[in-house]
């Protein structure tokens, strides 16, 4: 079953059975997915900062990104689960011969790549939406700063959770030019993701 059709109760549920599935990486991509819907919400609103063209402009410029960046990070609820399940009967494939234990090896690795592509992808759209967060906190109403604020915390919590799931099974893979190539991107996503969110800080700030 889809998490992401169900009730948010259903989905609380799921997070907090015993199953391995859902787990931090959806979870990840729930914050993101709502962190950007937030930021949509708000670049939306009747009132802008000053009514100016400029602001209904701007901000009809971020509805454009954060639109189809949320849709995607939705999708990622489900994916994240579908990659880890993925990875976990992997392991459980057999070992008794030697021919298993290549064939197995050879599953782990393309499952840990799936189950690090999915975050990977995570992080780079709690980018792109944390991206758009100066604009809609420099140009949204000013009525809805906490909005804008608690979207960014959770774009960037988002950003964060996908990062933790790419490292842990980055650990395990075997490829050193694909880890490495890897590695540096979670780094220059970190870096943009923290710049521009500190922009949308200070636009808030700013009043």
């Amino acid at each position: 079953m889809s998490l992401i059709d169900g009730s948010v109760r259903d989905l609380l549920t799921a997070f907090s059975s015993s199953d391995p599935t859902p787990g931090g990486g959806s979870a990840a991509a729930l914050a993101s997915a709502v962190g950007a819907a937030l930021l949509t919400m708000v670049a939306g609103l009747p009132k802008t900062r000053s009514g100016s063209d400029a602001d209904r402009q701007a901000l009809a410029a971020a509805i454009g990104s954060l639109t189809e960046t949320r849709q995607q990070l939705t999708a990622a609820i489900d994916a994240d689960r579908v990659a880890y399940d993925r990875v976990v009967a992997a392991y459980k494939l057999a070992r008794g011969t030697d021919e298993e234990k290549s064939v197995r090896k050879t599953a782990i690795q393309r499952a840990l790549r799936g189950a690090i592509d999915v975050p990977l992808q995570v992080m780079r759209l709690s980018a792109r939406a944390l991206e758009a967060a100066p604009a809609v906190a420099a140009h949204g109403h000013p009525g809805a700063s906490s909005d804008v604020g608690v979207a960014v915390a959770l774009l960037r919590c988002g950003l964060r959770g996908a990062r933790l799931n790419v490292d842990i099974n980055l650990a395990s893979v075997h490829d050193a030019t694909y880890t490495s190539a890897v590695a540096a991107e979670v780094d220059r996503l970190t870096g943009a993701a923290t710049t521009a969110a500190e922009a949308a800080e200070a636009a808030l700030a700013a009043g």
